[in-house]
């Protein structure tokens, strides 16, 4: 329990973060019973601000939710049309035959979306049933009850000094109790990842894994244009190290242009966001692109490590809920399906607890139903794709993996077992002195862009006088440990350069700086810093990327 004297609003359940998992359980909660006071707390400035998906969306888990969608106008607008995939050399492309792949694989009935829309449209149907959403409330901390367990969070609090004090506009914020608190931060939520250690949720599951998935939208010629097209591209840029791309399709001549590197990466020259600007100049990209202009960017994390990463889901007081959970079908590259039926999960076991006059405990309901129905049943199907490619790589491994699923799908039963995943992605980062740098291309300015500037088109934006939310555990690893052994690999794996190594002009002193206004919220440096010296936190409400049809 906080120090701090503040007063408390009591609900029936608390809901932390409004993506599609937060929104699913409120609404579900509130079609069993209307008469239970939901709280939906939301970081960014508005619902769907800080939402970064691909996104083709399965809408499976919204028709279990709302099977009359179509009637209420959810905006899942495009359907797939054309399925591509390819395999990249630096100057061609071959074409994967679609009977090559698993049934699962087929994007058939899926729908191109922005998924900051869904939500904002999610968050109407939630408000229409009473829902409470506010956002622009950053839930800095828990609250704990009397015995242990999750009671509430405290939310919007604002005007410390960057020293940590109360500045003179200081705002203490309220707690917000809930019978249960739900926990649908996102990938690597802060508070999401204090009770994963607090009670130990973690201990019979593999290490988390990670990729950087980075976005932008381009309007385009529209003799390039191909409503309803979705492609996946594997192979180069990333030859060595694992990673994959897509072009979305939508309406009103727009692209979805994205990239993802697993973080899994060796090579601590790697430059993520470099490979991705390389990669639009292959010419099979390059062609749909040229002409056009990007009016978009943002980055985030992506949960990779799938089935035998979920650690338990429910704890005393409450549960985690899609991302922070690591709920995403990797090959498919999709997550928001599981993301609504853990939502409507979760619900639904708080649903009867709160009825036999319970709160508090754990729902135990919760971990069984979702690691035994849809979600499990997704996951477990493509348990070994991420760890046989990390193992044997990208050629191998990606064909170890389809055969995996394959022996799946038809056989019901894996030769492989569930592969580990082995070290964690911190882990894996190596020496610098081990590996070669890499030089990467100039942007030109046309296809491909600087990071600042790309920034620039996320409109991120954070108040300079309150603590950093890029904590450092010892301020002196970045420049005594990182650095000579790692090359401090910070200023290259952030996408939206919040690290550099500031040094004189005869190149002497190094120091490290934190641009703590640039951030994405993206969370990789809480993930891949080498000596997890780094802790993201949220900063005031409202701050942050505010995106407007990611």
């Amino acid at each position: 329990m906080s120090e701090i004297e503040r007063e408390s609003m009591p609900y029936d359940v608390v809901i932390v973060g409004a993506g599609p998992s937060g929104l699913s359980a409120a609404i579900r909660l509130k079609q069993l019973d209307a008469d239970l006071e939901i709280v939906v707390l939301e970081k960014g400035s508005e619902v769907g601000a800080h939402i970064l998906s691909g996104a083709v969306l399965d809408p499976a888990g919204l028709t279990r939710l709302m099977p009359d969608w179509k009637e209420k106008g959810a905006p899942l607008n495009v359907e797939v049309k054309e399925d591509n995939f390819l395999n990249l050399t630096e100057t061609g492309a071959k074409k994967l035959p679609n009977i090559m792949m698993p049934p699962l694989m087929n994007n058939h009935g899926n729908y191109i979306v922005s998924m900051g829309n869904v939500c904002r449209w999610m968050a109407e149907q939630a408000e229409e049933m009473g829902v409470e959403i506010f956002p622009g409330m950053a839930c800095s901390e828990l609250v704990y009850g009397e015995n242990g367990e999750v009671k509430g969070v405290v939310a919007g609090e604002f005007g410390k000094n960057p020293d940590g004090t109360q500045g003179p506009s200081y705002e203490p914020g309220m707690e917000l109790h809930g019978k249960y608190v739900f926990l649908s931060e996102g990938v690597r939520g802060s508070l999401s990842k204090q009770v994963i250690a607090k009670y130990d949720l973690d201990a019979n599951s593999d290490v988390p894994k990670f990729g950087l998935g980075m976005k932008e939208i381009w309007e385009i010629k529209p003799e390039n244009h191909n409503e309803g097209e979705v492609t996946h591209t594997m192979g180069w840029p990333m030859t060595d190290d694992n990673g994959g791309s897509f072009l979305y399709h939508l309406d009103n001549n727009q692209v979805y242009v994205g990239f993802i590197v697993d973080l899994n990466y060796k090579n601590p020259h790697l430059f993520p966001y470099m490979e991705f600007q390389r990669w639009k100049h292959h010419p099979r990209i390059a062609k749909v692109l040229e002409g056009g202009k990007r009016v978009a960017y943002g980055a985030r994390a992506v949960t990779k490590g799938g089935f035998q990463s979920i650690p338990e889901v429910a704890f005393p007081g409450g549960a985690l809920l899609g991302c922070s959970a690591g709920l995403v079908n990797l090959p498919r590259i999709k997550g928001n399906h599981n993301a609504m039926h853990s939502g409507i999960e979760a619900a639904e076991a708080a649903y009867l607890a709160i009825s036999a006059g319970r709160s508090g405990d754990t729902l135990e309901d919760y971990n069984e139903s979702l690691k035994s129905g849809p979600v499990g049943k997704d996951l477990k199907t493509v348990r070994n794709v991420a760890p046989l490619r990390a193992k044997y790589g990208a050629k191998l491994g990606v064909a170890l993996g389809g055969f995996d699923m394959w022996c799946q799908t038809i056989l019901k039963f894996s030769f492989f077992g569930t592969v580990s995943h082995g070290k964690s992605d911190a882990e894996s980062t190596g020496k610098a002195a081990d590996y070669a740098p890499i030089e990467y291309p100039k942007p030109d300015g046309k296809l491909s862009f600087d990071r600042l500037t790309n920034v620039s088109f996320s409109a991120t934006n954070h108040a300079e006088e309150q603590p950093c939310h890029l904590q450092l555990a010892d301020a002196g690893i970045p420049i005594d440990v990182n650095l000579p052994e790692f090359a401090e690999p910070a200023q290259r794996y952030c996408p939206a350069g919040v690290y550099e190594i500031l040094r004189d002009d005869d190149g002497s002193n190094p120091r490290f700086q934190i641009n703590a206004q640039n951030c994405v919220h993206c969370k990789t440096c809480d993930i891949k810093d080498p000596s997890q010296n780094i802790t993201w936190a949220t900063p005031q409400g409202g701050e942050g990327p505010n995106y407007p049809n990611m």
